[in-house]
């Protein structure tokens, strides 16, 4: 099989199903991260206050730097897969198979940090986003995980209303797959195109032009409910 040219990357689940991941690239998880900083920055402006209270207040302030440098990704990312910089641009961290991440690999991602940092601004991480097909940084390879876009699920396709009609006996699993494919998309393309399809659909009938459409609808119809008799 060819090597993916886009970012997109299908991962087919024990089911079958084929899930569609859009990997992010170094610019948006570039401006994630600095949306973090600043949600960071916000938060221990609200803490330093504590700095006036000798001792206890320094304790705290140490204990809120190391929550917002450690804690904080981790916490975000295992709660709903994404921290609020990542959530703005529309990312989300899971793993590599596209299961929500996990507190264990949240965990390696995010201590890897300091390596991928090195020797500044994140420079080993650059290089390796930009080496891997994946954009994935040390942490991600270590951990096993991918930061992709949170797409929006599709809206469940719809078929014409109309009166249902069993299809001829013995139709194959691929054809039945086509007629409801058909019903689904079939008005996302040129009326043309689409009485061009339906009379190869619906040809063992000998339907033509709208009549073979009518009839591929009408077979769908029937096919999407369920057969009574148990076909389909």
């Amino acid at each position: 099989m060819l090597p993916p040219i886009d970012t997109v990357r299908l991962h087919e689940t024990p089911e079958g199903v084929d899930l569609a991941l859009r990997v992010a690239g170094p610019a948006p998880r570039a401006i994630a991260y600095l949306l973090d900083v600043v949600v960071r920055f916000a938060v221990l402006l609200v803490v330093l206050p504590l700095g006036a209270f000798a001792g206890f207040g320094t304790g705290l302030i140490l204990l809120a730097v190391f929550g917002l440098e450690w804690l904080y990704p981790v916490v975000f990312e295992v709660r709903s897969g994404a921290t609020p910089g990542k959530r703005i641009m529309g990312l989300m961290v899971v793993h590599d198979d596209g299961t929500p991440v996990r507190l264990p690999a949240s965990l390696i991602r995010n201590l890897l940090r300091t390596v991928d940092f090195l020797p500044m601004l994140y420079g080993v991480g650059l290089v390796s986003m930009l080496v891997d097909r994946d954009f994935r940084r040390l942490g991600d390879l270590a951990a096993g995980t991918l930061v992709v876009y949170a797409d929006t699920p599709p809206a469940k396709p719809t078929i014409p209303q109309v009166v249902p009609q069993a299809p001829p006996a013995g139709l194959s699993v691929e054809a039945q797959q086509a007629i409801l494919a058909f019903a689904e998309r079939g008005h996302a393309v040129s009326e043309a195109r689409r009485i061009e399809l339906a009379e190869i659909l619906a040809g063992s009938v000998g339907r033509r032009g709208e009549a073979a459409v009518a009839q591929v609808n009408a077979w769908a119809a029937w096919l999407a409910r369920g057969a009574p008799d148990g076909r389909g």
